[in-house]
């Protein structure tokens, strides 16, 4: 029975990064912005985003270029929260 806890264990480690790896949380005072990183390169070019060149850290600009931005594109393509407490979270 042990040996089934760890197995089940071992694979949560392994397996709960994959999943993990696809979100994104942005640190902001009005609180943390989490989103899906895969779902938004499905639609939209990368570069949108990170700016010119390999794709790395989010290159936004600061707080104001980053609301308009996400709102814009949310506002755009009529999809995602467009109100300050949808995208912002405190803990």
């Amino acid at each position: 029975m042990k040996r089934i806890g760890i197995v089940v264990v071992l694979l949560a480690f392994i397996v709960c990064p994959a999943f993990a790896a696809d979100t994104v949380t942005v640190k902001a005072k009005m609180g943390d912005v989490t989103f899906n990183h895969k779902a938004h390169g499905e639609k939209t070019d990368c570069k949108t985003c990170h700016g010119e060149g390999t794709p790395g850290k989010l290159n936004l600009g600061g707080k104001d270029p980053a609301h308009k931005l996400c709102t814009d594109c949310h506002k755009e393509k009529k999809a995602g929260p467009t109100k300050c407490n949808d995208c912002h979270k405190k803990k």
